[in-house]
């Protein structure tokens, strides 16, 4: 709620505290996926999209499945933002290969939309649009 009301401040001390206290890897999952979103520098912020989706991974069962769309979207958006193109398409199109399973509802709508902006920005191949 801190994020959505403009305070960024407060979202990345209570992101930061969820970390702290994740007690399994769905958990820290989410909580650096969230963190990522509050870091100052495009490597920073590689570095905890990459420790999300590391933590997802190990997770043995079904609930991250509807997550992992967004999680390639944000690990592209970092590849993308430190001008690595190849790795961008590679998670853009892991992404849109997961978004089956992204549920359509108000979450599922922006990481579909992201996933098609992504898509034109950086296509099969990683040329630059």
């Amino acid at each position: 709620m801190a994020e959505g009301r403009g305070e960024p401040e407060v979202a990345r001390g209570l992101f930061a505290q969820a970390w702290e206290k994740a007690a399994d890897d769905f958990e820290a999952s989410i909580a650096a996926h969230y963190v990522a979103r509050h870091q100052d520098t495009p490597e920073e912020a590689l570095a905890w999209n990459l420790r999300a989706l590391g933590h997802a991974q190990a997770v043995d069962d079904e609930r991250v499945t509807g997550f992992l769309a967004s999680l390639h979207l944000n690990l592209g958006r970092s590849y993308e933002d430190l001008d690595d193109r190849g790795r961008a398409a590679e998670q853009y199109a892991l992404a849109e290969a997961s978004l089956a399973a992204v549920p359509d509802d108000g979450y599922g709508a922006p990481v579909r939309r992201g996933v098609a902006a992504a898509r034109v920005r950086v296509p099969v191949g990683g040329e630059c649009k």
